[in-house]
């Protein structure tokens, strides 16, 4: 892979140094993204205050009222890009779909292989009865899982256009405020693609819904540990896939190759699993456009030999559309019927991928593939091996390579060895993705990400979790040994996370969709139920293998929510520490020390207030930067912020402190990473058109003397957003403030005035700290806990969350900036 395609979100452990701030020349160009930041909560606001807006005059006149966090170059352009979905004509849309089964439909492609032969393992062939009603299971459960729920219904729940367990959070948190990392400002609702509707007051279900989970603090604690069980679910999948997909296509040479016995198997599957796992790191898309070509031959393949193995050996069963065959079969077998479930349930592994994967895709197009060339392919393989199976009953335990005519075994084998492999990248890379917005979200501890393209920015390889994937699945496939063991395993997590799906979308049809509720209780009355009994029939096999993925999910789910909890007393400590503001005037505008040219980046995690290690910069440095600016990056509900509306701007002190406030915003499924240039860049001229923009807004009250204006220079601009020129839609203000401004578009800024004297200061001070230089000041916050806490508190805090802290990626700054850039400085906060 050509090493200009590789991205690299790079962080290290850096020690504390002084800063040289250099020259421009002398300076490497850093992307400030990339300078890594907990994801913690923030404070709540209040409700969104109604107010109209009028002429132009009308609107001055009134006493100004500064609204929340807005960006003069985010308004701008937010609404002139509205990020609609565009209209894909019907041959695209075909184009689309035939991609989608490379990506999506692997997993669920290769069940044909195991499925039967587990499902026979339990329950001895005595009688047609037995298969026919096998075969019914199987059909019917293809039907109501992946065709009735997902196709028809759960796809439709996406978070513009993005699907997956966090999807249904993020989209769940806009509407109500569960979010346990609340991080959520009124200008967040700018954002192009937030599309918020708000429940109607008329519908008192919905917002008493949404009333509970906000004011119930344990409701928002059962639903981040229900997202965090169903994305360690999804983690255990991306263990078991690799290894039950590649040992079922390789168990195909045990009856054709002699003496390719069970070690043989187990090696030759640890071979291709180390090689699958070491081509990682360079990136699905250099052979991304063979994945479809080869899941449509395998399709193929599979209703070719199905329609074979119909015509030859018996049509008739045909027969187990008939749902009373699943009656005859639990009458006949009882406790074997019930064992056999839990093999049946493999038929529908992959299902979750058609709502994992939708942001690569479309709905239409994933209902199209699945509708038309998927269900009748499978349902073809699955009835032609039934057929086979009533004539050669012995045969079950390598049905599918048995009904593969012999002349087309070698070819068959290659193409169900590659269907293999893909269907395990497909999991490979959805665990990479999981974990990537556990990361945004600050429910996962930061680890080095690779971007592997810069075309398809979803494309990334983390190291870490790739090695620690390949490690489990050769320990799986070396202590197991057989696929029907793994199986055992492998369904438990396929259900569960299932039903986490099941019951978040519940809840998006009774809070967002605000469906009937006779409608909205159908849904997991009848999908739920089915799940349920699915996950009762795989409990069973705990002793057996079942108890794998429940070990996986639980060490998952513990790392994840103990980095959350310390993140969230780690946050809280930093607001009851900051800085007053009352102490920042006392300082003076030199802030008691000496201003030299420069300008200091320090990044934080407040979205309000001055950092308490601010504090200790002033304290421990004998000159600070003529020009600070308090980064924050943050994270919205919404998977893409566009570029242009990536910054807020506010003033912190007043004017002659030159001290403001950058809020940089990300979505969960958006690349914190731009071009070398971009992030200082932007943030620069980001900053000129707010000095602009607020020059014009004082500049146009003092024309209409309003006796009620407050000068841009007073004490009410402290730790105030700017306010949008103009607003599109509704805006709240924090308590405390009493100021309200409506202004002009910044693209009207430049030729509406012209540049008073204190603007053309202020802008050539700003270039003058430009070409001085860029000084990262970045903190590390540790947190212990008090000495009369409880045991098990210290035990997570000064142990397993420093543990944590300790092993995780540093800020991912500290590689890519020059070291003579950066200065540390720590603080440790008692909890």
């Amino acid at each position: 892979m050509d090493e200009e395609d590789r991205i690299e979100e790079a962080s290290s452990n850096s020690s504390l140094r002084r800063v040289g701030t250099g020259s421009s020349s002398d300076r490497r160009w850093v992307n400030g993204s990339e300078v890594g930041s907990e994801t913690v909560p923030f404070p709540e606001f209040k409700d969104v205050a109604d107010y109209s807006f009028g002429n132009l005059r009308r609107r001055l006149m009134k006493k100004p009222k500064r609204a929340d966090s807005l960006d003069v170059e985010a308004m701008e352009i937010a609404g002139a890009h509205g990020h609609d979905l565009k209209e894909i004509s019907l041959l695209g849309t075909i184009g689309i779909a035939f991609q989608t089964l490379g990506v999506v439909y692997g997993d669920m492609g290769t069940s044909p292989l195991y499925v039967f032969s587990d499902v026979f393992s339990k329950v001895p062939i005595r009688s047609e009865v037995d298969v026919l009603g096998a075969l019914s299971l199987v059909i019917y459960t293809i039907a109501v899982i992946p065709l009735a729920k997902y196709v028809f219904v759960v796809l439709k729940a996406n978070d513009n256009g993005e699907g997956g367990t966090f999807a249904l959070y993020s989209l769940i948190c806009r509407y109500a405020k569960v979010n346990k990392l609340p991080n959520q400002q009124p200008a967040d609702e700018q954002i192009s693609s937030f599309r918020l509707k708000l429940p109607t007051p008329e519908l008192e279900r919905a917002l008493g819904i949404k009333d509970a989970l906000e004011t119930k603090g344990y409701l928002k604690t059962l639903l981040l540990l229900l997202v965090l069980m169903g994305t360690s679910m999804i983690i255990g999948d991306g263990i078991l896939t690799p290894a039950m997909s590649v040992m079922s296509a390789m168990s195909g040479l045990q009856g054709e190759v002699e003496g390719f016995g069970t070690n043989a198997l187990v090696l030759s599957s640890i071979v291709i699993l180390v090689a699958l796992f070491s081509i990682q790191r360079f990136g699905t898309g250099k052979v991304g456009f063979l994945f479809a070509p080869v899941l449509a031959l395998w399709f193929f393949s599979l209703g070719s030999i199905g329609i074979y193995n119909l015509l030859k050996y018996d049509i008739t069963v045909i027969r187990a559309l008939n749902p009373y065959y699943i009656v005859l079969f639990f009458n006949k077998n009882s406790k074997q019927a019930w064992s056999a479930l839990g093999g049946c349930v493999l038929c529908i592994t992959g299902a979750e991928a058609m709502f994992a994967d939708l942001g690569h895709f479309s709905v239409r197009s994933i209902q199209m593939a699945f509708t038309c060339v998927v269900f009748p392919c499978l349902l073809l393989a699955y009835m032609g091996q039934a057929a086979y199976l009533t004539q050669h009953p012995d045969a079950s335990a390598r049905i599918f390579y048995d009904s593969v005519p012999e002349s087309l075994f070698w070819p068959v084998f290659v193409i169900a060895t590659l269907a293999a492999m893909i269907a395990s990248q497909a999991m490979i890379s959805a665990t990479f993705s999981c974990v990537k917005q556990a990361m945004a979200l600050g429910c996962f501890p930061r680890l080095k990400i690779i971007h592997t393209s810069r075309k398809r920015m979803g494309q990334i390889y983390i190291p870490v979790i790739n090695w620690f994937l390949m490690i489990m699945c050769i320990l799986v496939v070396s202590i197991f040994r057989s696929t029907t063991h793994i199986a055992n395993a492998y369904g438990i997590a396929e259900v569960g996370v299932m039903m986490v799906s099941t019951v978040l979308v519940t809840l998006v049809m009774l809070l967002i969709w605000q469906t009937n509720l006779f409608l909205a209780l159908c849904f997991p009355l009848v999908f739920g139920s089915v799940e349920t009994i699915y996950l009762l029939a795989v409990l069973t096999k705990i002793l057996e293998g079942g108890w794998v993925p429940l070990v996986f999910a639980t060490f998952f789910l513990t790392i994840m929510y103990i980095w959350n909890y310390g993140s969230v007393l780690k946050y809280q400590s930093e607001v009851r520490e900051r800085i007053s503001m009352d102490f920042m005037r006392e300082l003076g505008s030199t802030l008691g020390t000496i201003r030299i040219p420069g300008i200091g980046l320090l990044y934080n995690e407040l979205v309000q207030g001055i950092p308490s290690i601010f504090g200790q910069f002033l304290l421990t440095l004998p000159a600070i930067h003529s020009t600070i600016v308090f980064v924050c990056i943050k994270y919205v509900p919404v998977p893409v912020v566009p570029q242009e509306e990536r910054f807020l701007f506010r003033r912190v002190c007043p004017k002659d402190y030159h001290m403001f406030r950058c809020i940089a915003r990300y979505g969960y499924k958006d690349v914190r990473k731009e071009d070398s240039r971009v992030f200082e860049q932007l943030l620069i001229e980001s900053l000129e058109k707010f000095l602009r923009c607020e020059a014009l807004e004082d500049a146009l009250e003092s024309t209409l003397n309003d006796p009620d204006r407050v000068s841009v220079a007073s004490d009410a601009y402290t730790d105030d957003l700017m306010a949008p020129l103009i607003h599109r839609g509704k805006q709240r203000s924090e308590p405390e403030q009493e100021l309200d401004t409506d202004v002009l578009p910044s693209s009207s800024v430049g030729a509406s005035m012209e540049e008073d004297p204190a603007l053309e200061y202020e802008l050539a001070a700003l270039r003058e700290a430009t070409d001085s230089g860029l000084t990262y000041l970045l903190a590390h916050g540790d947190v212990r806990a008090k000495k009369n806490s409880i045991f098990v508190k210290k035990l997570v805090i000064n142990y397993l969350y420093a543990f944590l802290r300790r092993n995780c990626r540093a800020g991912a700054a500290n590689l890519t900036v020059p070291h003579m850039n950066i200065l540390q400085a720590g603080m440790t906060y008692m909890v």
